[in-house]
């Protein structure tokens, strides 16, 4: 078979955490398939979620721009919809890109980029009992170079999923009684074989995004067998970081999500090794570049919180993991990556010099090839909007050893401070007592903010940020 541009294939799982897997030695999961990665790929176990919620990170990640130049501050839905809020069609992603280099793309799975419309009430998931259409179709201008489809909006129905192909019509879904990563974990072999057929006839190079909503809740709709390891396990075994509180009723209703998430990941797991076997079987492994990752993570009772949109680590660290056979050294790898550099980042890789300028986020290629004077963030961004459900905006900064954030709610402006080094599960919020780290780091921020032209940094971080609650 005779390949010269590699190839990619990207995996999107949603809300994973990054203690959640086997290697890590965190969370109680089992993960042999994505351990067995991680050995011969790099781990970035710096790597985090710039704004940690579906939609907004989902943008940053497709189009390399950040949330006021990409179209989406906000999760798409039937609320936000009417506020504008969708992936731009006319911004370029990494997909376009690489559509215009001659790839062959596909995305199986979740998109979660589109509003839906009035239509979409009457198809596909509908509305939900908070009122709002989550999920919707996206037509084919705004699917920026897939051509390969297969794909729904934000279907929670894991056990009965649905999916719109290239040339379905917007009324005519097709319904699955299977659950939906092991449905698509088949969809992504047929592609592939596919693929292999079009690289050996035509030298045709692909790039496949899978992108898995488990282990998204509901945490109930997960195959039975998958909860053997987790169904006997106590609050005590399920949450293992010391900054899940002593709360009875928080522990009980977090060990219960747990339960669900860690079955989820599980089952992922499984349905990530028959792909990668297949990849290998099919003689494309080894041009082709590997890449597990997740939108944001998940606090599942650390600081008091289950779900996600917050500043803690919880939240924000996600897995990282690229492997390229023969190409990229393994091992673990402390640089700093924010959700910006994921795109530059695979056009690098890849070989492709067609960076749109809206990708200002860092390529890492030179670093993740060894190579010397390669650039390298020194900070990593938090960001989210005021929206509908979490009020407030927040902006902050992490680096190796300290975080900030700011959050303007109400009138009132919050400034928190976290030792990294000295207090890695953020459990003590240090603001008040380190005013000259705070005054330093509110001023890198605020020119990273600048540089970025974001819109609020004049209003959210002004001169002289003070502590203020």
């Amino acid at each position: 078979m005779t390949m010269t541009r590699p190839n990619l294939l990207l995996i999107i799982a949603d809300q994973w955490r990054a203690d959640a897997l086997g290697f890590v030695g965190g969370d109680p999961v089992h993960t042999p398939n994505l351990d067995a990665l991680a050995a011969r790929g790099r781990v970035l176990v710096e790597a985090t979620s710039t704004y940690p919620v579906c939609s907004p990170c989902r943008a940053m990640l497709l189009s390399g721009a950040y949330p006021w130049v990409n179209g989406v501050p906000l999760n798409t839905n039937s609320h936000t919809g009417p506020m504008g809020v969708a992936l731009r069609r006319d911004i370029r992603c990494w997909s376009d890109v690489l559509a215009d280099e001659g790839y062959h793309l596909g995305w199986i799975g979740k998109w979660h980029l589109d509003p839906p419309d009035e239509v979409d009430m009457l198809v596909g998931e509908g509305v939900r009992e908070d009122g709002k259409v989550w999920d919707g179709w996206t037509p084919p201008e705004g699917r920026h170079g897939f051509d390969f489809w297969y794909s729904y909006g934000a279907c929670d129905k894991h056990l009965e999923p649905h999916y719109w192909l290239a040339d379905s019509l917007q009324t005519e879904p097709v319904r699955v009684q299977e659950w939906s990563p092991r449905h698509e974990a088949g969809i992504a072999i047929d592609f592939l074989d596919a693929a292999a057929a079009a690289a050996r006839d035509e030298g045709t190079p692909f790039g496949l995004v899978w992108s898995i909503n488990p282990p998204h809740q509901p945490f109930d709709e997960v195959p039975d067998e998958y909860f053997a390891h987790t169904r006997d396990l106590t609050a005590d075994d399920l949450l293992v970081r010391p900054n899940v509180p002593a709360d009875p009723a928080l522990r009980e209703e977090a060990a219960k999500a747990a339960r669900g998430y860690f079955a989820a990941i599980r089952g992922v797991d499984e349905q990530v090794g028959r792909v990668l076997d297949h990849l290998d079987a099919s003689g494309l492994a080894e041009n082709t570049i590997v890449i597990f990752t997740s939108d944001h993570g998940m606090q599942l009772g650390s600081h008091g919180l289950m779900y996600k949109n917050v500043p803690y680590d919880e939240s924000m660290r996600v897995p990282m993991i690229i492997a390229w056979p023969g190409t990229l050294r393994p091992g673990t790898d402390s640089v700093l990556m924010g959700s910006a550099e994921l795109a530059p980042t695979l056009l690098g890789l890849l070989g492709v010099d067609d960076v749109p300028d809206h990708m200002v986020g860092v390529d890492l290629t030179a670093h993740l090839r060894d190579e010397p004077d390669a650039v390298t963030p020194t900070e990593s961004l938090y960001l989210r909007v005021d929206g509908t459900v979490q009020r407030g905006d927040v902006r902050g900064l992490r680096t190796h050893t300290r975080k900030l954030a700011i959050t303007a709610a109400d009138g009132e402006r919050t400034v928190e401070l976290w030792d990294r080094e000295a207090d890695p599960y953020e459990r003590i919020e240090v603001a008040a007592e380190r005013p000259d780290e705070v005054d330093a780091l509110t001023d890198r921020l605020r020119t990273v903010l600048t540089q970025l032209k974001d819109p609020l940094v004049g209003d959210l971080l002004g001169e002289g940020a003070s502590r203020v609650g």
